[in-house]
């Protein structure tokens, strides 16, 4: 099965110079904890809510005047919308993310694949099992 059969659409996405507090409310409003950062449809990093955390609020940084550069993790993990869901959930664990984002191979963002998305699909519930194993004891 292909990940692109389980991945969840239309994924939510902000850009460089978003304030960490419009980040955070975007976050609050849909109920997330994570944004994927993008230019011109390019993936370029992601924000959570733990790097606001760590990075502004613990810092006694303003989340109106920090961007989302200042504070994203770049390089983000990425696997192919064409690739099977085995494959995305041993990329997971190695890793070591509960979600993965999905591009395609124009590298687009298409989607985002979680550790929820591999529990329902058909056959591979023991790998999202392994997967939040992994994830969980390497934390």
């Amino acid at each position: 099965m292909k990940v692109s059969e389980i991945m969840t659409r239309h994924v939510e996405c902000i850009n460089l110079d978003t304030s960490v507090k419009d980040a955070a409310e975007k976050m609050k409003s849909l109920d997330i904890g994570f944004l994927p950062i993008c230019e011109n449809d390019r993936l370029t990093g992601t924000i959570t809510d733990r790097d606001i955390t760590i990075r502004v609020v613990a810092d006694g940084l303003n989340p109106r005047s920090v961007k989302a550069r200042d504070v994203m993790t770049p390089n983000a993990f990425y696997c192919l919308e064409d690739q099977d869901i085995e494959e995305v959930g041993r990329r997971m664990q190695e890793t070591e993310v509960k979600r993965m984002l999905i591009l395609n191979r124009d590298h687009k963002l298409v989607g985002v694949v979680s550790l929820g998305d591999l529990s329902r699909a058909s056959g591979v519930q023991q790998l999202a099992g392994e997967t939040l194993k992994q994830i969980s004891e390497a934390a």
